[in-house]
């Protein structure tokens, strides 16, 4: 199963991946984070934050989620994906591939910031939901408000929706 949790900058990817691996390690369940940056730093970052550079790390991501996933191993992919037909071409692809969506506004991740991403490279770089366009995702399998709810009740919402579409796997 691969688990591609998508949304802007700051919309808690890495927070509820890690936690979501937390889950999968407390019942024995191999897993794998495949976050953004991870990808970036391994490549040397030789990538930059264009549109079409974002569409080649995506594409190395794929990839690694799709081997993964075809090892039996739960991936847990935390990056923006911002692109429709790249997430089209995914579901293709992959075929235990789950879009989870964490609908976060541009204005509250400025407001929090938490890693200083919006303050450090707003003017600098292209930014999703800013200079690049975010597509609401037209077929997502999960909904997450994060402006909504506590991370905790998010990930609940998370691990509820592994839970009944795969039980067979979790046992």
């Amino acid at each position: 199963m691969v688990i591609w949790l998508i949304g802007i900058s700051g919309s808690g990817k890495t927070t509820l991946g890690l936690g979501l691996k937390k889950y999968f390690d407390a019942i024995g369940k191999k897993c794998y984070v495949i976050d953004g940056d991870l990808v970036r730093g391994f490549y040397d970052n030789d990538l930059g934050y264009s549109r079409e550079a974002r569409v080649a790390n995506i594409k190395r991501i794929m990839l690694a989620a799709y081997v993964l996933g075809q090892n039996d191993i739960a991936t847990i992919v935390c990056n923006i994906s911002p692109f429709e037909e790249l997430r089209e071409f995914a579901r293709r692809k992959i075929s235990d591939y789950n879009e989870i969506y964490l609908k976060k506004s541009v204005k509250a991740s400025r407001a929090e910031d938490v890693n200083k991403m919006y303050k450090n490279n707003v003017g600098k770089t292209d930014i999703v939901g800013i200079d690049l366009k975010f597509d609401e995702p037209r077929n997502r399998d999960l909904t997450i408000n994060v402006d909504e709810e506590s991370v905790e009740e998010s990930l609940g919402k998370i691990i509820d929706f592994i839970e009944n579409k795969y039980p067979q796997e979790l046992r």
